[in-house]
């Protein structure tokens, strides 16, 4: 078995030792190829150069943004036929801040328990089919959203350019920062959902592929508990930005069986397809990372895409 191992030395929870650790592990039962990022899309580039020379099998070891990254720069979009046939599976060992799209395949958020769960699981020739999401032609392994959450990883994104790790509390101060800037803005997103009325007057939303939608320090939050990477996808949009409203609604959204409900919350756990516009650019994020500002978004499930070496769901 050929395998790329990608490793993103900046991310949080990346360590030199770890790293070794890792490259050990795989060298001992595969032929192995290391690779550090050097700048912003390289996992992308490495990824491709992994399914171009048919690599069996890519392991990322960082956070949220490089496992998007590769999973963009060797999965091609339904829509596009470039000929490649070979798609390796995908391996990831958390080395980030939030690691949500490991976690919620099951992936401890230990590095080193992961590596060993990783190992366990290429011995036992286990792999898992999960589907992903589509923003425009970008996939999305967890989430993505438009408004205040975009909002915070912009500015998340801007305090690591000034050398500020993101940190969970860093992330909680950034966001309550961002809710009363967005709380005097007038509510300018429209959603369109097969098969619903049209949800207009929202402030913000998230459209899901799995669950958690993120982590707090090690407690879940659960936006659209019945999505997963099975079904198709969870939207979460909220149409008040009353503070007590949004305080009762974080409340249900950190309860440990929590099914958030609300006269203010549109709730949808199960789509094929969410088409949301705004009537001035809006922020949008992808998987944690701040891409841009848009006037329309089409987002859409696509099942049984990726083969990741994962627990399989219960």
């Amino acid at each position: 078995m050929r395998t790329l191992l990608i490793v993103n030395p900046n991310a949080t929870s990346t360590t030199p030792a770890t790293r070794d650790l890792l490259a050990h592990a795989l060298e001992s039962r595969t032929q192995l190829t290391v690779a550090h990022t050097q700048h912003r899309g390289h996992a992308a580039e490495l990824a491709q150069w992994a399914a171009t020379n048919e690599m069996d099998l890519i392991v990322v070891h960082g956070g949220d943004g490089t496992v998007n990254e590769t999973i963009n720069g060797y999965l091609p979009l339904p829509q596009v036929d470039d000929g490649q046939a070979w798609l390796p599976r995908l391996g990831v060992i958390p080395g980030g801040s939030a690691n949500v799209f490991a976690r919620a395949l099951g992936i401890s958020p230990d590095p080193v328990t992961a590596t060993n769960q990783l190992i366990d699981l290429l011995t036992l020739d286990h792999d898992r089919k999960i589907g992903l999401g589509l923003a425009d032609d970008r996939w999305f392994g967890f989430s993505a959203g438009v408004g205040l959450d975009a909002d915070v990883c912009e500015a998340i994104d801007n305090s690591r350019a000034n050398g500020h790790a993101a940190t969970p509390g860093r992330y909680v101060r950034t966001t309550v920062r961002q809710f009363f800037k967005s709380k005097r803005k007038e509510p300018s997103v429209r959603i369109e959902i097969p098969g619903f009325d049209p949800i207009s007057e929202v402030h913000y939303a998230f459209v899901t592929n799995a669950s958690p939608w993120t982590y707090l320090n090690a407690t879940p939050v659960h936006t659209n508990p019945g999505t997963a990477f099975e079904t198709g996808l969870g939207v979460f949009a909220v149409r008040s930005m009353s503070v007590v409203s949004t305080l009762l609604l974080a409340r249900q959204l950190l309860a440990t069986n929590g099914n958030p409900k609300s006269r203010n919350l549109f709730r949808e756990d199960d789509v094929p397809s969410v088409h949301v516009e705004a009537s001035e650019p809006i922020g949008l994020q992808i998987d944690g990372d701040f891409i841009g500002k848009r006037n329309m978004v089409d987002f859409t499930a696509v099942p049984d895409v990726l083969e990741v070496v994962a627990p399989r769901p219960k």
